[in-house]
Parts: C-alpha cells; structure tokens; sequence
C-alpha cells in the first residue's frame, strides 16, 4: 500500500489523490439502480449471512445512535434498528444516487422516524465528536483515498466506549483457494456487471479493489494505529470478507 506522496489507486490504475472520490462517486452513480441485484448475483446472496454475521457480533443494545458510513441503500442500518428498539441510524454515503435507492426501499418507510440519510465523505464526516455509539462501514472503506483519514474520523465521532465494525472484503489464505476466487472475480463479475448493469468497467475497478486493500493483519494494525482498542478480526468465507472490530476506549 506504499503510493508516491500525492498519489493513489483506483484499482490498478494509479490517480492524483484529488480525483479518487470523483471517480469513485462517478462508479456508485453508474451502478445504484443495480447496486443490490449485482450484490445478490455476484455473491450467491451470500452478503446477506456476512452482514447478518456482522449484527451478530455487533449485538446492537437499545437506544444505541449508529453512524453507517458509505452506507449505500441501507443494508446495515436497516439490521441494526431491527435488533434495536429505540435505536437511531445515520445512513451516509459520498453518492446521493445510492441513498436515493436506500429511501426508495420499503423498509426506508417503516423505519423513516429513525432514519437519517446524508451526503458525506468518510474522511471528513459532518458530525460533532462523541456523537455516535457505533461506527460502521461495508465494502466501503476500500473506496476510500485515505484509510487512515477515515478511520481518524471514525474515532473522533464515536463517544468514549464506542464501537467501530469493518465488513470488507479481504484475502483468502490459502492460495489455491485465492487463484479459484481471482479466476471467478475477474471473469465472471465484470462479464455479469456488462450484462445486468451494462457497465464493465465499473465492476472490473470493484474487482480490482479490493486486491488493493490490505490483509487482515496488516487492517487490524491500522485500526490500532488510529486509536482503537482490542482490535479483532474474524474470516467470512474463508477470508473472502472479514469482519474487524475495535473500541475506542
């Protein structure tokens, strides 16, 4: 993850720092209209048991206020104030589109006296310090120009016992299983984004993201770095995801 001062990915091709957000916006508007069919296609609809896994650990408690960062259509907050009672949710995400599909869903309705949808960036969040109980972002982070920014931010608005919860998409330690996955991710994602979505190239950036992102270790010593405290991990699927854990304590 070492990059030249100034500079940074998006997925293989190398970008000034100052147009990664754009062009990471300009993928998410593209596919917002297809961003949960794709996820249930690419995955088997295996993301659901992952973002169920992440609840599970989670163990959200009444009353709790949740910041969901690039929260996209809602996925998590809608979980998490299923298994709250009394619980609040800020659903942000740097692409307006993806939030208008997330208001869109029925679940948006029932739960609206709850919910709160904003535009924002992960690395410099509209928030006070101390304003939230848990932090969380999935398949988010990697899309994000600088990590450590944003998990900066993310210590800074949650409140003294806060919880920070990473799903992301991470590597498989067996490398025979690895070659399997890498042969079904740059084959057949890009191939089924062209056909549902008619846009290739943004799954193939999705593709190569996250062979970009950081192991788990190497995740985990970030989080630590930014602040938090009894960091953990947990595979999904072999490593395909991960979940990471910390405390701002």
């Amino acid at each position: 993850m070492t990059e030249d001062e100034g500079t940074t990915h998006f997925g293989y091709q190398t970008v000034a720092e100052g147009q990664k957000s754009g062009l990471v916006q300009g993928v998410f508007t593209r596919v917002a209209s297809r961003y949960d069919l794709m996820n249930d296609l690419m995955s088997g609809g295996v993301h659901r048991l992952w973002k169920d896994a992440m609840m599970d650990w989670l163990a959200p408690r009444p009353g709790q206020r949740l910041l969901d960062v690039a929260g996209g259509t809602g996925d998590i907050a809608f979980r998490f104030l299923r298994r709250a009672h009394g619980s609040s949710a800020v659903v942000l995400d740097l692409t307006e589109s993806m939030l208008v599909e997330g208001r869109a869903r029925a679940e948006a309705e029932a739960m609206g006296h709850a919910l709160d949808w904003v535009v924002g960036d992960a690395m410099a969040l509209p928030f006070a310090d101390a304003s939230f109980d848990v932090y969380t972002i999935s398949f988010g982070i990697r899309n994000v120009t600088r990590i450590d920014a944003a998990l900066a931010e993310a210590f800074r608005v949650l409140r003294p016992g806060g919880r920070l919860m990473v799903l992301e998409f991470s590597q498989v330690p067996v490398p025979m299983l690895q070659r399997a996955y890498d042969l079904y991710s740059f084959n057949v994602i890009p191939a089924m984004g062209q056909a549902v979505a008619g846009d290739r190239d943004s799954y193939q950036y999705l593709v190569e993201s996250i062979r970009r992102f950081p192991d788990q270790e190497h995740f985990a010593e970030m989080i630590r770095a930014a602040g938090f405290e009894q960091v953990r991990y947990r595979n999904l699927s072999m490593g395909i995801a991960a979940l990471h854990s910390g405390w701002k304590l």
